[in-house]
């Protein structure tokens, strides 16, 4: 399959809650002894295996597992990744990318970087068609920068990867009606000039991604776009499919796309039903569908499964605990540190981190469904990411120790230390609530740092919502000490975004002058250069994971079940398997 439709089988959101049989909180994490190998962590293939051969067209049945789909079927315009999966079966984007998320030809269209002056050149194939006939041209390139560009726009993709274009800023404020930056070369070739040019440029979520039927939506004023039919229920696309019918919510009947560029589908046709999370197990059990997302917190109620093969890839995102290190100055547009606070003790942070065992809570809490992070570059961006650094593999004796050490000294006999100052203090965690494991995770955290003489209580005195929990944590909340959070870094690993000195997503707010030098170092002209890049990269996770402003501490597993009648599948990122080589073979879904 094309990475536009991989992409959204590979990064489906699944929700990570209880274990199905989870155990005791403290007791069963903190059995595992010091220096043990962890049990239980799961292993998982990217690829299906199935040797039969495949029949001829066939329907496959997919899972929509969730809540109804919203129906904005547009990649300028949706939100959810509902549609993000259904458009994926209709629609591809622009370029292609590997499993580092670096874009390549691998795509629609070719693309050539070009450093010397700041310009990317999209080179489209001359012989292909819309799902309708239509061909597309360059100006179906051109078109989407003119929609997200437009002040009627109501989507929310106007972001970095168009105001950096030439010219944009002056179309989208009304003071052009050209984009400047944008160069039709001929029929297939756009030549698009930017005001930076950075090695994020590379990245899949660097420059825009979209190709657009012109012919179809240009007829649309653009603040009517959303709810069109053209995007409501009669999309056309570049995909392998194309829509045949729609039951707005429910599902959506596709049908192979003969104009497909690639080449006809092996398929005849795909029925997307939606799939309530409770009932998604049972229904692929029965043999009623052949690939489903299911949910992660019951993996133990079809790990056993016969008539579905289950897939699993690491997603690009970390849970992790941070720790409250200063405020954001609003006024001045960055991040301060406040060296009065506790937690500005290095000592106390890396002594907290190793006093957790995130190994046994990936098996005990997670059924092995999570694995503990080593740093905060996820192992998916193998290029980058520092597999050498062993991070903080739970050592209770050698938290105590680096605390001695400080001078984090328990001197009145409460069974809590003081600061190197003799002071009293205790540390508010803040954590979410929702889902089976949330309460007594929080718990088994509290419970380790007590148990090395760190009082940590809950804020509050209990699990935060959601919404209140970020309100308190961006609004530097001085209740908060320590919170766990989680995030994700879409297809550019580059940390500015959530650690640089100005970012409001910094919400440890650490700054110093070697964090901003690290992070400059990657996004300098040098790193264009692969080998200068990845060292970059692995300076910066070496310094963070001393430093430890935040504790990175599981990466995620995605799984896809995959029924026995499918061949060709493969889940993993920067894939080259495409629908045109993905079959069936047999009539009707294996049942067990």
């Amino acid at each position: 399959m094309k990475k536009s439709l991989k992409k959204f089988f590979a990064l489906t959101a699944t929700t990570f809650t209880a274990s199905a049989t989870l155990v005791g909180p403290a007791t069963a994490v903190l059995a595992q002894e010091e220096g043990e190998t962890a049990e239980g962590i799961q292993e998982f293939e990217t690829v299906v295996q199935n040797d039969a051969e495949s029949i001829e067209g066939g329907t496959l049945h997919f899972a929509l597992v969730g809540d109804p789909f919203a129906g904005v079927l547009n990649s300028m315009l949706y939100t959810g990744n509902p549609d993000s999966q259904i458009i994926g079966f209709f629609h591809d984007g622009l370029y292609g990318y590997n499993e580092n998320f670096e874009i390549d030809n691998s795509g629609f269209a070719d693309v050539e970087f070009n450093q010397e002056d700041s310009s990317v050149t999209f080179t489209i194939p001359q012989d292909a068609q819309w799902s309708d006939g239509e061909p597309i041209t360059i100006d179906d390139v051109i078109f989407p920068y003119y929609v997200i560009g437009h002040p009627d726009y109501t989507g929310v993709r106007y972001g970095q990867a168009f105001t950096n274009v030439v010219g944009m800023e002056e179309y989208h404020n009304g003071d052009a009606e050209e984009i400047a930056g944008l160069n039709r070369v001929d029929d297939y070739t756009l030549t698009v000039s930017f005001i930076e040019f950075t090695p994020s440029m590379l990245q899949a979520s660097g420059i825009p991604n979209y190709v657009e039927p012109e012919h179809i939506l240009g007829e649309i004023p653009v603040a009517e776009l959303e709810d069109a039919d053209a995007v409501r229920s009669t999309p056309v696309g570049n995909g392998p499919f194309r829509l045949v019918s729609i039951t707005p919510g429910e599902a959506i009947t596709l049908e192979a796309n003969e104009y497909y560029y690639l080449g006809r589908p092996m398929i005849d046709q795909v029925v997307i039903e939606v799939v309530n999370a409770t009932s998604a197990v049972a229904e692929m059990r029965a043999g009623n569908y052949d690939l489903a997302a299911l949910p992660a917190d019951q993996y133990d109620t079809f790990a056993d499964a016969t008539n579905f093969q289950v897939l699993g890839e690491l997603q690009n995102s970390i849970t992790y605990i941070g720790f409250k290190l200063g405020t954001y100055d609003v006024e001045n547009g960055t991040n301060v540190m406040d060296d009065s606070r506790v937690t500005n003790n290095k000592a106390l942070r890396q002594a907290m981190a190793y006093a957790i065992d995130n190994d046994a809570v990936g098996s005990e809490f997670y059924s092995g469904l999570r694995t503990r992070a080593n740093t905060h570059i996820t192992p998916n961006f193998s290029d980058y990411h520092a597999d050498d650094i062993e991070g903080y593999p739970y050592n209770p004796e050698r938290a105590a120790e680096i605390l001695a050490e400080a001078g984090f000294v328990d001197n009145d006999g409460d069974g809590f230390v003081e600061d190197p100052n003799g002071e009293a203090f205790t540390l508010g965690f803040a954590s979410m609530s929702g889902g089976e494991t949330a309460e007594p995770l929080a718990q088994y955290y509290l419970q380790s740092w007590q148990a090395i003489g760190i009082n940590v209580e809950l804020v509050d005195g209990q699990l935060m919502e959601f919404n209140s929990f970020y309100d308190r944590v961006e609004a530097d909340d001085p209740a908060i000490d320590v919170f766990q959070a989680a995030f994700g870094t879409g297809g550019d690993p580059n940390p500015s975004g959530l650690y640089s000195r100005d970012s409001q997503f910094n919400y440890s707010r650490f700054v110093t002058e070697e964090n901003d030098a690290l992070i400059a170092a990657i996004e300098s002209e040098d790193a264009f250069d692969p080998e200068v890049r990845q060292q970059a990269f692995h300076d910066w996770q070496a310094y963070m994971m001393e430093e430890i402003p935040t504790i990175p501490t599981l990466y995620r597993y995605n799984l896809m079940a995959v029924n026995n009648r499918v061949k060709g599948y493969d889940m993993a990122i920067g894939t080259d398997v495409k629908w045109t080589e993905i079959g069936l073979t047999a009539e009707q879904p294996a049942t067990e």
